[in-house]
Formats: C-alpha cells, sequence, structure tokens
C-alpha cells in the first residue's frame, strides 16, 4: 500500500435514547430515510451495522473511510443535524489508519479499501501490545509474527482490516475481522492463543460483534 492510498477509519459506536421508542412509527422512518439521504450523499465511503442485543453499550455502527478526517468530522455533523441525530448518543469512537505492514511477506489490502463486498459479521477491536514486545529485535518480532499469520491462514473465510491508532487514537491498532461465520471466526481465535505473539498481548477488548444491516432497517429495529 503506497502512501498515496492510506486512507482513515472510523468506528462510531451509537446509544439511541429511550425516548425515540415514544415517536410515531411514521416519523420514525421518514427520520430513517433523512439518515439514509446523509449517508449516501457523503463523500465518505460508510458501513452500517447492527449491534442491538449485542452489547449493552451500543446499538449501531457507523464503519467510516476516508482520506480526510475532516469529512468524517463533516459527516457526523450532518448526521447529528437529522431528527435521528437528535436521539443518538456515542458510546464509543476509534481512529485509526492503513498502512503498509512491517511482518506480512505480501501486501494484503483490506477487505474495505479494495472495494469488496462486506461479509454478513464484522468484528470490531483495540488492540494494544506489551512495550516489551516493541523493545524486541525485530528480526525476532518478524519470526513470532510468521507464526501469526500463517495461523491466520488456515481460516480464508475471515477477511482482516488491520489500521493503525499508533499517536492518534488510545490503542496500537484497529482490528476489524469479517466472516460469514461466526464459529469460524471463533475458531481462528482460540488457535491464535496458541501462538507465541499471544503472550504479547495486553488489551484486546471490547470485542464487538456488528450485523451488516442498511441503515433504514437498522433505525427501524431500535423500537
Amino acid at each position: 500500500m503506497s502512501e498515496e492510498q492510506k486512507k482513515y477509519f472510523n468506528f462510531s459506536f451509537f446509544k439511541i435514547d429511550p425516548k425515540w421508542r415514544w415517536m410515531a412509527d411514521l416519523a420514525k422512518e421518514e427520520s430513517a430515510r433523512e439518515l439514509e439521504n446523509v449517508i449516501s450523499n457523503s463523500p465518505v465511503e460508510i458501513r452500517t451495522y447492527s449491534t442491538l442485543g449485542l452489547r449493552d453499550d451500543a446499538d449501531f455502527l457507523l464503519w467510516f473511510m476516508s482520506e480526510s478526517l475532516e469529512d468524517i468530522q463533516e459527516t457526523i455533523s450532518k448526521i447529528y443535524l437529522t431528527v435521528v441525530g437528535k436521539y443518538i448518543t456515542p458510546s464509543r469512537v476509534y481512529i485509526s489508519s492503513t498502512r503498509p505492514s512491517i511482518y506480512a511477506q505480501t501486501d494484503r489490502t483490506h477487505s474495505f479499501v479494495s472495494g469488496m463486498e462486506p461479509k454478513k459479521y464484522a468484528i470490531v477491536y483495540p488492540f494494544i501490545k506489551t512495550r516489551e514486545w516493541y523493545l524486541l529485535p525485530l528480526e525476532q518480532r518478524k519470526q513470532m509474527m510468521d507464526e501469526h499469520i500463517k495461523t491466520s491462514q488456515k481460516f480464508p473465510q475471515v477477511e482482516l482490516n488491520t489500521t493503525y491508532s499508533f499517536g492518534i487514537h488510545d490503542e496500537d491498532f484497529m482490528l476489524a475481522f469479517e466472516t460469514d461465520d461466526l464459529h469460524v471466526f471463533q475458531d481462528l481465535i482460540m488457535e491464535l492463543r496458541g501462538t507465541r505473539v499471544s503472550a504479547f498481548i495486553k488489551v484486546d477488548t471490547p470485542m464487538i460483534v456488528c450485523v451488516k444491516k442498511d441503515i433504514i432497517p437498522i433505525i427501524t429495529s431500535l423500537g
């Protein structure tokens, strides 16, 4: 991935105000279409996911991708100006950027960046390695990451978006796995726990399962 291809990712999780459920159904549908119009006309690429019933701290996710943080901010501002925007509160927000891996032997393009169709589920989580990891010689880290990567390659049903948050957010990385089968993803994570790199993981939670849905069904599902 070249310097020109770098993109910012923003993962914005939202909670709906319980007062939303008292609005008339017709008004909810009109409000959902208003929000859809903002999203479809944004210069930012946006994927929408439901987390309804899967978390107590989020009802849906807006996953933004853009070369411009300011464009992401402008889009979120327009979302807040909609009727739905008056009833939502951000519960978790993460910022990261794409960049080439220093460990992967080949440059595996992120599925979102490459324009691949999103899979049924996205599993999003922040990721922090220990400081001891970064003090190891690069060659030693590469050897351990080779093992880690080979384990991941045993599960081609799972796509990975690895982005970097160093210096621009609290974590080291943001990971967004995509799969049509959560059981396969669970198998992958269980195997990765047995790799040597696992000893150097400091934080990999919250691990948030998100179900791919269009924005109108998401909003109308909120009660």
